[in-house]
């Protein structure tokens, strides 16, 4: 993914930024303080993380990493928590890195060889909770990751987005850069999502009116500018055809091979057509981008989560990201919002109690009027 870089990040930008934190905000960190801190952790600060910590220091909250009176033992244990995520993967759900020499059949010998391969990794870096940005010495506008073990999300598209889409709810249009190898492949080839890009889902749909139904909901998506891989495309196409749905375009799309998927969303825009679907995808009509559209899509993501095709964790996510930001925050999705904040600052051994919370959450929504009442 490439993207225009963003501007490096100021110290009066920093301080604007950190008026919108409900924090409490000490002394900026001297560049004295900052060095000591990169040499006690054996850790760099990228550029712009160094210029938000010098502009002032949040605190208040355990969120917030206090890095000039905070337990070195929490400190330590907040850097070393991306790696041993990605190592508990290892061990117990088989994640392995590609470009990683053959996975050995011994488990000590597979998380050996990984945890010598995750040493030559940029350190991730602990900005609030479980967000992270790469440690590069120098380099700014890396964005900043939501981590919990591969499940890696990007929150972001560099610091100050990430600060504005956290704490207010503004969402920016710029799509962030893949800047660390690992990591990237941890948001895009990996088991993690980028909130920006296509709802990592299971088809779901059992019969023709639910395979129409899917395909508009890929619509939906595409209208308010989410991307899809095209094997998603296909696979909807391909879903429609089996259930008896009929369009001149459908077996295009459906049958597309490997090597033709660059045709895959004109043909998808074929079907929609011919479906007669854009008639009913609602207007842009509001204040809000696209409003109508985001609670129809909210719904659908509430129901992707209650019938297995969307992991908890992560469709909350896209609902927040998606949903209650883009939608000013509506107080009615807020319940849902701090359960997928406890779940993102949760410990591995805990998140499925968190899922199941969210999971709960999201029925007791589809269960009442929509949209859901303030």
């Amino acid at each position: 993914m490439t993207a225009q870089s963003p501007p490096p990040l100021t110290l009066e930008t920093a301080r604007d930024l950190q008026h919108m934190l409900p924090a409490e905000i000490g002394p900026g960190l001297s560049e004295r303080e900052l060095d000591a801190i990169e040499a006690r952790f054996g850790f760099t600060f990228s550029a712009d993380h160094r210029v938000f910590l010098a502009a002032g220091l949040p605190h208040g909250s355990r969120c917030w990493p206090d890095w000039r009176n905070g337990d070195p033992e929490d400190l330590a244990g907040r850097l070393s928590q991306p790696v041993e995520g990605v190592l508990f993967d290892v061990e117990h759900q088989g994640f392995w890195h590609p470009s990683w020499s053959p996975r050995p059949g011994r488990r000590t010998d597979a998380l050996r060889i990984a945890r010598s391969e995750l040493a030559t990794v940029p350190q991730l870096v602990p900005v609030y909770g479980h967000r992270y940005l790469p440690g590069t010495a120098g380099e700014y506008g890396h964005p900043v990751l939501s981590v919990h073990q591969t499940d890696v999300i990007i929150y972001g598209h560099d610091l100050a987005g990430y600060v504005r889409h956290e704490f207010t709810g503004s969402a920016s249009g710029l799509p962030a850069r893949a800047t660390v190898d690992f990591w990237s492949y941890c948001v895009h080839g990996g088991p993690g999502t980028d909130v920006t890009l296509p709802t990592p889902h299971s088809p779901y749909a059992v019969s023709s009116q639910e395979a129409v139904e899917y395909l508009r909901m890929l619509a939906l998506e595409r209208l308010i500018g989410r991307q899809h891989h095209p094997h998603q495309l296909i696979e909807a196409g391909l879903t429609a055809l089996v259930l008896d749905v009929e369009t001149e375009s459908l077996p295009l799309l459906a049958g597309l091979p490997r090597s033709g998927q660059e045709s895959a969303h004109a043909l998808f825009d074929q079907v929609v057509a011919e479906l007669v679907l854009p008639g009913t995808l609602p207007l842009d009509d509001t204040d809000l981008p696209w409003e109508a559209a985001r609670w129809e899509l909210v719904r659908w993501w509430l129901r992707l989560i209650v019938n297995g095709s969307l992991a908890p964790g992560t469709g909350a996510d896209v609902i927040t990201h998606e949903g209650w930001g883009a939608l000013a925050r509506p107080p009615s999705l807020r319940p849902l919002v701090d359960k997928v904040a406890a779940y993102n600052d949760s410990v591995e051994t805990r998140r499925g109690t968190h899922e199941q919370a969210i999971t709960r959450e999201a029925e007791r929504l589809l269960a009442g009027p929509w949209p859901p009442l303030d």
